[in-house]
């Protein structure tokens, strides 16, 4: 058994009684005792086992095999040629890795195709909305994740942020393309690969004196319950918001997103008795997980600030400027968030993109007409299309690599 198992061993074993003191010491355990019903699942049962305690013990013991063998570069290469749902897994994959990812890459037996590809025309009919608040919107709440926030910033990715978020963009865009879950599309084939980084950065991330230092409680990173507070800040966020902003979104349309996401929560492997069965399930779920964790951090802060940087950077020629971007951000999270990560106010953007962005959207969903948007909503809408073409462009030019080690010191 290696040292990963046994800490879980340990941990999971006096997980009731250590409730209390991690309570007090850690953001992320400051919610009430889990009561989220499985019933609501789509698995429709389960242990009721709280998910801050799960992690996922199959390829947590493997990729912590490989870290020891070394074989981290060499299968890195052999993976990098691996690129399509149908592909056959590369020749050369240690055995034991060749059989957890050909187990890992057969979808769950409740997929609907029929539902995968309403979704792939849903996200193509709303891809603005929707890369815009899993983008800036998610990335927005995700560094205000404390948990997330640290992790990400100790681990190997923390060093070079625009390499990490063209990586976590590149499985984002793989769910929303319209092969995304086709033979020739490219799903399976990023989750596969991120559940296996999960796995190695819970193998590693312990190791950080940087991580271990924050005081957080959490012995192990990326239980179930952090992936799926992670995940609210995405489908379940995404859709709050689009019927905030008064998207026309049909039953049909609404159940195919939340089904490419369901399937997607299965690839990356969280198991089916956590993943919600609709969105009231969903909401239910993210008020338990993802509200009470929401805070600040000076990681949190220091990453938001190198996001919106690297955004304002790509999309300035054109006069749009980082307190637009600012300015935006703030009102896709909302106040509370955007102060604790450290966004400036900006009082004349936020002004007028509360002023112009439901009229835009009204615009483009064909319920008001063209007189009646203001001129500044061009502006905004320009910063949009800029933000999502930079995020593609380095979506097609990146890998998901497996890390060997963690943020240098």
């Amino acid at each position: 058994m290696n040292e990963l198992s046994r800490r879980k061993m340990l941990l999971t074993g006096g997980a009731l009684g250590a409730l209390g003191v991690l309570g007090t010491a850690s953001t992320a355990s400051a919610r009430s005792t889990w009561s989220w019903a499985a019933s609501g699942s789509v698995a429709g049962a389960g242990a009721g086992t709280d998910p801050q305690w799960v992690w996922d013990d199959e390829a947590d013991e493997l990729l912590g095999a490989v870290l020891e063998r070394g074989d981290v570069s060499r299968i890195n290469e052999l993976l990098r040629t691996w690129t399509r749902n149908d592909q056959p897994l590369p020749s050369g994959l240690p055995g034991d890795l060749r059989q957890f990812m050909e187990k890992a890459r057969r979808l769950p037996p409740w997929a609907d195709r029929a539902k995968l590809e309403a979704a792939a025309k849903f996200n193509e009919s709303r891809g603005l909305y929707l890369n815009i608040l899993n983008g800036i919107g998610g990335g927005m709440l995700s560094t205000a994740i404390p948990r997330e926030a640290r992790a990400v910033y100790y681990s190997k990715g923390g060093a070079d942020m625009e390499d990490r978020v063209a990586k976590t963009s590149k499985l984002g865009f793989a769910v929303g393309a319209l092969d995304a879950y086709r033979p020739d599309g490219t799903c399976v084939v990023e989750a596969v690969k991120t559940r296996m980084v999960h796995a190695a950065v819970r193998n590693l991330l312990p190791k950080s004196p940087g991580w271990t230092g924050t005081g957080d409680g959490q012995k192990i990173p990326i239980s179930l319950a952090d992936m799926l507070v992670t995940w609210h800040t995405l489908p379940t966020y995404a859709m709050r918001k689009m019927r905030e902003w008064k998207v026309p979104i049909t039953s049909a349309e609404s159940a195919a997103y939340l089904h490419v996401w369901q399937v997607t929560a299965h690839m990356l492997g969280i198991l089916d008795e956590y993943i919600p069965a609709t969105w009231a399930a969903a909401e239910a779920q993210s008020r338990q997980l993802l509200d009470p964790v929401l805070g600040p951090t000076p990681e949190g802060v220091k990453l938001t600030d190198i996001l919106l940087g690297q955004l304002a950077e790509q999309t300035s020629p054109g006069s749009v400027d980082r307190p637009l971007v600012n300015a935006f951000a703030r009102y896709l999270v909302g106040n509370r968030v955007a102060d604790w990560d450290g966004i400036p106010r900006e009082p004349f953007w936020e002004t007028a993109i509360r002023t112009a962005w439901p009229p835009l959207v009204a615009f483009r969903e064909k319920l008001i007409e063209l007189p009646l948007v203001p001129q500044i909503a061009w502006t905004i809408d320009e910063a949009a299309r800029k933000y999502i073409l930079f995020y593609l462009s380095k979506g097609r030019e990146i890998h998901i690599d497996i890390p060997d080690t963690n943020r240098p010191a």
